[in-house]
């Protein structure tokens, strides 16, 4: 704050944003937003494996934000990486938007006409996050009949399901394809050693020699993982082109069910009415006709990943670029253009400056899909920097400020409001990326970016304070304010912690007199100093509480609207 008071250039502004847009903790603010929509996760159900590295994910969408990435580039990445030549494995990582998709159970004893159905929702969940996502569209709605109120048939829904039902969820090492085969090769070589490995060690009676035979297995084992190249790689979310499909298990129709990987792609027949025991006509794996140039083309490379992702940024481009411009809008301003953020179809919300949302996204691309200058754009307007004092006339003619008359009071995320605990406290670890840690143990002092989310057993610190379901898309945070949230504020051991360790270090930075530490606990925490009153009750306070009464002030500074609220 001093260093900008201070700076009487005319540029001064220019200056704090650039430094701002720098700074690597850009990418972990951005980032947070993006992982909303891609519904991700850390942890999921026990019967999952595939989620033990998902934090590369989460890490390369910061580095991308970082970097500058076009928006253009950071879709096909995320859709396609591994089928572009340009790039190479340093972006596996991007396909954690697919491979980390939600999975669900499959009692495999069931007949296949129930298993089929879980599938079908499998790739319905993954139809309407591409759809929300990218193009503000609720394509999934088209599933069992056309839209009701787009231009969107049963037809485009199931040539896109089938891109999906061509696309099989597995994990992959951060190695080029020629290093990956021979790794895989390795790993089923292992995996076979360790079968033959436990049924020696269950054998009754102990066959003769067992221990010369344990031993043989697990050399070679060890030999096998010792002389692989890149066999400990770092393992991704990703994705591979394979066909799913759901089979009876034997002969008898009781025999329960198989599901099957088969090479190659599969066109969908439409499901009639959803269900996918009633076929209709089959339809070729494309882009939606209502956003495509002409007649849609079939897809013709492996499941059509790719050449969905193209047709989002060059067909769709206008839809593609308003979306994600009313998004960093929507963070900026507290509610987007378009106060329906994944809808922009019939039922959504008509944009409040529709001509201004044009520009941006026209603009927007012929800066080349950068997100950074989309955010100075914004930041730099006259907009943006209003007060958020508000007046008589301005709340007589527009009360709900739909035209933008002054600045939005702006509540802060959880992360943030966490973030900015840590950060008075003089505790805020700023390390970048790697392993989340679970929020609820004391010692974890990271960005809460960092911290653990587990797809079915939430932090209660995150599900009391408005987190989305990573269960889903989330297009926005819902705000609400409960009796809990304050308890947790009152109640909470973390929160204690935080406000001892806010004491602590104002004890240790102010001089001793009462007035000079609740002068530097208001400049720490609501960077200004203390009104007259203000001063007066906290030094009353401070006198007529033990020694240790400071960290019940500092709780009550941590807990109060002026450092949850942006003004």
């Amino acid at each position: 704050v001093d260093q900008f008071v201070v700076d009487d250039s005319p540029y001064a502004d220019q200056r704090l944003v650039e430094r701002l847009l720098a700074s690597p903790h850009y990418g972990e603010r951005q980032a947070r937003m993006w992982l909303d929509l891609a519904r991700y996760t850390d942890a999921t159900a026990s019967w999952l494996e595939r989620t033990a590295q998902a934090y590369l994910y989460r890490d390369w969408v910061v580095q991308a934000f970082n970097e500058d990435v076009p928006y253009d580039q950071f879709v096909l990445r995320q859709l396609a990486t591994d089928m572009m030549p340009e790039t190479g494995p340093e972006d596996l990582a991007a396909l954690g938007f697919l491979g980390l998709s939600p999975t669900y159970w499959k009692e495999l004893q069931l007949p296949p006409e129930i298993i089929r159905v879980i599938v079908a929702d499998e790739w319905e969940e993954r139809v309407d996050t591409l759809g929300r996502t990218f193009l503000g569209l609720s394509v999934a709605c088209a599933r069992c009949h056309d839209h009701k109120f787009d231009p969107i048939e049963t037809e485009d829904y199931y040539a896109l399901a089938g891109v999906f039902a061509s696309t099989r969820l597995r994990e992959r090492p951060l190695l080029p394809d020629s290093e990956c085969e021979v790794v895989a090769e390795a790993k089923k070589q292992v995996e076979e050693s360790r079968a033959e490995l436990e049924k020696l060690r269950k054998m009754k009676p102990a066959p003769e020699g067992l221990a010369d035979q344990v031993q043989a297995l697990e050399g070679k084992i060890a030999e096998i993982e010792r002389g692989t190249p890149g066999y400990h790689a770092p393992l991704v979310n990703a994705v591979s082109d394979e066909s799913m499909f759901v089979v009876l298990k034997g002969t008898d129709p009781q025999s329960g069910t198989r599901i099957e990987y088969r090479p190659g792609a599969q066109d969908l027949p439409v499901f009639i009415r959803g269900n996918p025991e009633r076929h209709g006509p089959v339809v070729p794996r494309r882009f939606l006709r209502v956003l495509s140039q002409g007649e849609p083309q079939p897809f013709q490379q492996g499941s059509g990943r790719l050449e969905l992702a193209q047709c989002l940024v060059n067909e769709a481009q206008p839809l593609l670029a308003r979306v994600i411009g009313n998004r960093i809008w929507l963070q900026h301003f507290g509610r987007g253009l378009v106060e329906t953020p994944s809808d922009f179809g019939i039922q959504g919300a008509r944009p409040s400056h529709p001509e201004l949302l044009d520009d941006l996204a026209a603009r927007f691309i012929e800066h080349g899909w950068s997100i950074k200058w989309l955010h100075r754009e914004i930041v730099l307007s006259s907009t943006y920097r209003q007060s958020s004092q508000a007046n008589a006339e301005g709340q007589r003619l527009d009360p709900d400020n739909r035209w933008l008359w002054r600045m939005n009071r702006r509540k802060l995320d959880v992360e943030w409001w966490r973030d900015a605990m840590l950060a008075v406290s003089g505790k805020l670890d700023r390390s970048p990326g790697g392993p989340s840690e679970a929020l609820d143990q004391p010692g974890n002092l990271r960005r809460t970016l960092y911290g653990t989310v587990h797809r079915h057993e939430m932090s209660n610190l995150l599900t009391l304070h408005d987190f989305p379901d990573p269960n889903s898309h989330s297009p926005r945070r819902l705000e609400t304010t409960t009796p809990l949230q304050g308890l947790y504020v009152l109640n909470s051991p973390l929160m204690r912690a935080h406000a001892q360790s806010f004491a602590a270090r104002i004890v240790s930075e102010a001089p001793p007199g009462a007035h000079e530490r609740i002068a530097h606990a208001y400049r720490l925490a609501f960077c200004r100093p203390p009104t007259e009153t203000e001063a007066q009750f906290g030094v009353e306070f401070l006198c007529d509480s033990p020694p240790d009464g400071l960290w019940q002030f500092t709780q009550a500074l941590l807990g109060s609207n002026e450092f949850l609220f942006v003004d």
